[in-house]
């Protein structure tokens, strides 16, 4: 790492937002957004909250030269799922396949040009955002891609989207804004997968933003996974916020496996009586990396439930943060929460903290945390290692076990199996890259199991 920090101000300048709203031909309306998400990235803190100041560690990357106008060939991508809706960001820009048969159920898939021709009935989710800090400014101000997609209510087909943005320029920049829209009694399925097709020199960074505004209808399923496994090189920021209708279901699936330092926010309220969330992330850490998690959720409604579980493997030098808090609103009677923050350290170099908090203004609720910062168990390693493994392939077993309690209650199909295979080339320090001989792409996902469990039930709980 940097010994000290470049100078922030030259991340995000004047004359490099002039130059990017000239690419896209920006309405007015961007161009006054842009200037205050710039004012914003320059009076902001990135981390505004006094309380988890310290904790902060998004590291020191010099994002001076990142180019959010930098354009390219398209990159290739193998042959799409004929009932999935695939969109592709990429320096060439966004490409979107629309099945007919989602097409015809009433699915909509809108990208930045027409938003921007639709001006103030398209931009509203994206010019109404104000910027919460300063790396979230920063991926305001740089929006260079963004996509809308609406599902209709009572959709006669589960709608599967994979969204895939791929790297393949030196000191590019995309920044993301996605709005999705499910309507009520519909099932909706995303993946936001990250990737790149080569491995920049040490010191040349990217940028990705994301930036996810999502809206579910009552009765609504809406999973929501993220496969984040970019270059060494890329500085990530994601800012994400939901609210879920009444008897809704919502799940964020995270798992991070690439990238420099990572920046993300999960903001999600259930003003619906009824509805539920799960948060589920899992992390792994090597070399320099780190990741900086903060967790929200804020229970509005009446007999709502919501659990947020994350676990983190972290090596070498790497570095975590994981900040959970619930907040349960004073009419927010039969709620259910629990909050869970555990990490693993398998370096002597290696960091990372748990941070969880509960609010809680209402009596007639049942809401518990959890929180734990440790090595690997020696007797674990001693007892695998009795039975014919080497140390090193024990601590793999142990943590491979670890991460997998929290894989295998993503309300996603084999999503561990799916993702083993990334995480096995991270653990033997071979990148993750794109090319025309390996597609690390998702295969086809289905939901695992769409129907809540009993055992969320208010009353079952306190029996």
């Amino acid at each position: 790492m940097a010994a000290s920090s470049p100078n922030y101000v030259d991340w995000v300048t004047a004359p490099k937002l002039e130059g990017l709203e000239a690419s896209l031909g920006d309405p007015s309306s961007v161009r006054q957004f842009r200037a205050e998400a710039l004012r914003a990235f320059l009076e902001l803190a990135v981390e505004p909250n006094p309380t988890y100041r310290g904790y902060s560690n998004f590291g020191t990357p010099d994002l001076s030269t990142v180019d959010p106008t930098e354009v390219g060939p398209p990159v290739g991508v193998p042959p799409s799922d004929l009932s999935t809706v695939r969109v592709v960001h990429d320096a060439s820009g966004t490409r979107v396949e629309l099945p007919r048969v989602l097409e015809a159920a009433g699915v909509r898939v809108t990208t930045l040009p027409a938003l921007w021709k639709e001006d103030g009935a398209g931009l509203g989710p994206i010019t109404s955002t104000r910027a919460e800090d300063r790396l979230h400014a920063l991926a305001l101000a740089l929006v260079n891609r963004a996509v809308r997609i609406e599902v209709p209510d009572r959709c006669p087909v589960p709608v599967r989207v994979q969204d895939l943005t791929i790297f393949s320029r030196s000191h590019e920049a995309l920044s993301v804004h996605r709005t999705i829209r499910a309507g009520a009694r519909s099932r909706v399925l995303v993946s936001e997968e990250v990737y790149s097709t080569s491995e920049p020199r040490p010191g040349d960074h990217r940028l990705y933003g994301s930036l996810v505004e999502l809206a579910g209808g009552e009765d609504s399923a809406l999973h929501y996974l993220t496969v984040h496994a970019p270059d060494s090189q890329a500085a990530s920021v994601y800012q994400r916020h939901a609210s879920v209708g009444g008897h809704g279901r919502l799940a964020w699936v995270w798992a991070g496996f690439g990238g420099l330092h990572t920046r993300m926010k999960n903001l999600s309220e259930l003003p619906g009586n009824g509805s539920s969330i799960d948060d589920l992330q899992t992390f792994y850490g090597h070399g320099d990396q780190s990741y900086d998690s903060a967790v929200q959720i804020t229970h509005i409604g009446t007999d709502t439930h919501g659990q947020s579980i994350t676990r983190g493997l972290f090596k070498d030098r790497s570095r975590g943060v994981s900040r959970g808090l619930v907040r349960i609103e004073k009419e927010a009677r039969k709620t259910l929460s629990y909050l869970s923050e555990h990490a693993m350290l398998l370096s002597r170099g290696a960091r990372s903290d748990t941070i969880p908090v509960l609010e809680i203004l209402c009596r007639d609720v049942k809401a518990t945390h959890s929180s734990s910062v440790a090595p690997v168990d020696p007797e674990k390693v001693f007892y695998l290692s009795s039975r014919g493994l080497t140390d090193g392939e024990a601590v793999r077993m142990i943590g491979e076990g670890f991460l997998s309690h929290v894989l295998e209650r993503a309300p996603v199909q084999n999503l561990r199996d799916l993702l083993y295979p990334i995480l096995a080339d991270r653990w033997d320090d071979r990148p993750v890259l794109w090319g025309p001989e390996r597609f690390p792409a998702l295969p086809a996902l289905n939901v695992a199991d769409d129907a809540a469990s009993e055992d969320w039930r208010f009353d079952a709980k306190l029996r």
